[in-house]
């Protein structure tokens, strides 16, 4: 029997329906949850993004506020930009567009936003308090991630759960959430030193693949039944495709839809989640500064 394909898609919009709902009441109490979005420089994909991103806040009731800089904008000029929205009391959350040009320090630039507007959970205290299961906010995709294994009923709880990436931005943040007592999963994570990655993906109950390398997860290295959920973005060249080529994740979709139990498509799937846990960071910091569970 085929898997059941976890629709990313429906259970954005269950979330943001609660984002608006959220939002309306936060209109009574004439606050209007904002967000800074500073792009530096005109990468295509950054600038698709930003759009994306824009958008989703006028739709469920944020303001979005926009600054963007030329790609030779200095570090120091960045600095002073993520100042004043951290000094701005009408901008609830701070989101710089990575990755930045090559001539500024990423690092710096992140530490530079207050925690307290820190929605994409990259600030090293919001990562502490993550690692500690303090209230903090949880970087976007591993917060979409969990929330569509919770909406699809499926058990965490003593469950195997086998993340392929180390990545600070979703496979480390991932590992402390599963592993929390909430949660309840045990965490195994691999990354390009495990030997024996196919035969731990195998022992997955839960695999989440977030390498970003198309057709690594054969269907042969899936679990009979397991839940899959699918982080990779890859674009492929595909003649047949309008535009030349399409989107693929990490895993062989057609080997393992036949074996698995869940599965997330590529696209349609984790993407969607991401800029919803975005929007529902910022409801959280305008309303109580807490982050997403």
């Amino acid at each position: 029997m085929a898997a059941q394909v976890i629709d990313g898609k429906k259970v954005a919009e269950e979330i943001r329906a609660e984002i608006r709902a959220s939002t309306e009441r936060l209109a009574a109490r004439h606050v209007v949850p904002g967000l800074a979005v500073i792009l530096v420089g005109e990468d295509p994909a950054s600038v698709s993004y930003v759009t994306g991103k824009e958008k989703a806040c006028r739709e469920n009731g944020l303001r979005s506020l926009e600054h963007r800089l030329p790609a030779t904008a200095g570090q120091d000029e960045l600095l002073a930009l993520v100042r004043r929205c951290n000094e701005d009391p009408e901008i609830h959350g701070i989101l710089v567009q990575l990755p930045l040009p090559p001539h500024i320090d990423e690092r710096s630039v992140i530490e530079a936003i207050s925690p307290e507007k820190d929605v994409d959970g990259f600030t090293p205290i919001n990562i502490g308090r993550l690692v500690l299961d303090d209230p903090c906010f949880i970087p976007c995709t591993p917060a979409g991630v969990v929330q569509l294994i919770k909406r699809s009923g499926l058990v965490t709880d003593g469950a195997h759960a086998v993340i392929v990436g180390r990545s600070n931005i979703v496979g480390r943040p991932l590992m402390n959430l599963l592993i929390r007592r909430s949660l309840n999963a045990t965490v195994t994570v691999c990354h390009t030193g495990t030997r024996n990655l196919a035969e731990l993906c195998r022992e997955a109950d839960i695999l989440i693949p977030c390498v970003g390398r198309a057709g690594l997860i054969t269907g042969d290295m899936i679990k009979p039944g397991a839940c899959v959920i699918d982080v990779g973005v890859n674009q492929i060249e595909d003649s047949s495709h309008p535009k030349g080529h399409r989107l693929v994740g990490d895993v062989d979709y057609a080997a393992a839809v036949e074996r698995a139990g869940w599965i997330t498509p590529v696209p349609g799937g984790v993407g969607p989640m991401t800029i919803t846990m975005l929007l529902w960071n910022t409801v959280q910091a305008a309303d109580h500064g807490c982050g997403a569970d």
